[in-house]
């Protein structure tokens, strides 16, 4: 599944969650998921997201225009709950990198 529809002008960042499923139970983690992208994409800066789910690994990249902007979704509330509740019920381990993407290009086949 991939939200991005547009590419970016650069300089723009890019924030690159990896992560592993436990395997518990996975009730909510859908939801809370699609909540947490509807939040992020109100967020000042937030310019898009791609997101690929296999099973019990997932990739998740979203853009944004700045540091600053990264920054504050990182200590919103909401996020902040939900990335507790993750550690707590539904990741068996993630990890995080925020790069800064100075060019870029697409190929899309008509």
């Amino acid at each position: 599944m991939s939200n991005a529809t547009t590419v970016h002008e650069p300089p723009y960042y890019a924030v690159i969650f990896t992560s592993k499923m436990g395997t518990g139970e996975d009730e909510g983690y859908g939801t809370m998921a699609e909540q947490m992208v509807a939040l992020a994409s109100n967020q000042k800066g937030f310019l898009g997201i791609d997101n690929v789910q296999d099973g019990k690994l997932g990739i998740m990249v979203s853009y944004w225009d700045s540091i600053e902007a990264i920054q504050q979704w990182r200590e919103h509330t909401a996020h902040k709950v939900a990335k507790q509740k993750g550690k707590n019920e539904w990741y068996k381990g993630y990890s995080l990198k925020i790069c800064k993407v100075e060019k870029n290009y697409s190929f899309e086949k008509e």
